[in-house]
């Protein structure tokens, strides 16, 4: 492809904030005693609170591509770090939902608030057409990364094709 194919750029400046994020993650995680996919879980379970959508082990393990042993683990580790709690759920006492403790939602922010304050008042600088503009780009990336990650997925778990035999 050619390097001055304005997409191609785009997908470069993607990338390099994809990596900027990715470094400040990790910063972040190893300050607090905590793993990566830990960091992920907590984004999860806080994007679940914030679009009121149940946030159980299952939907989280599948969210992270976890088993079920792993989940349990990674909720294990949460809960005994004061991030997460298991309650019940009020309309089934069966069912077990995780929420993001207080204390874990102010360290977030001790830490992201800053990047976060800034980003939305530069953002503020943007029309609403170029705002729609960077909406729908982000929303296209998510959904091509999702259908990448599904095919992925797919691919690797199918079996592999069989070797045709021919007469003995």
């Amino acid at each position: 492809m050619d390097e001055a194919e304005p997409g191609l750029q785009v997908v470069h400046q993607l990338r390099a904030v994809t990596v900027e994020l990715d470094l400040l993650g990790a910063e972040f995680a190893q300050r607090n005693g905590l793993h990566p996919t830990d960091l992920r879980a907590l984004i999860c379970l806080l994007d679940a609170a914030r679009s009121n959508t149940p946030a159980t082990p299952g939907r989280l393990g599948g969210q992270l591509g976890l088993n079920s042993a792993g989940t349990t683990a990674l909720v294990d580790r949460l809960e005994r770090l004061g991030h997460v709690r298991r309650v019940r759920d009020s309309r089934d006492r069966r069912r077990v939902l995780l929420e993001v403790d207080e204390r874990a939602v102010a360290l977030g922010w001790s830490f992201f608030g800053p990047l976060i304050t800034e980003m939305v008042a530069e953002l503020r600088t943007f029309s609403d057409t170029e705002l729609a503009t960077v909406q729908r780009f982000l929303l296209t990336v998510q959904q091509i990364l999702a259908a990448q990650r599904d095919s992925s997925k797919a691919t690797a778990s199918s079996p592999p094709p069989q070797k045709e035999r021919g007469p003995r």
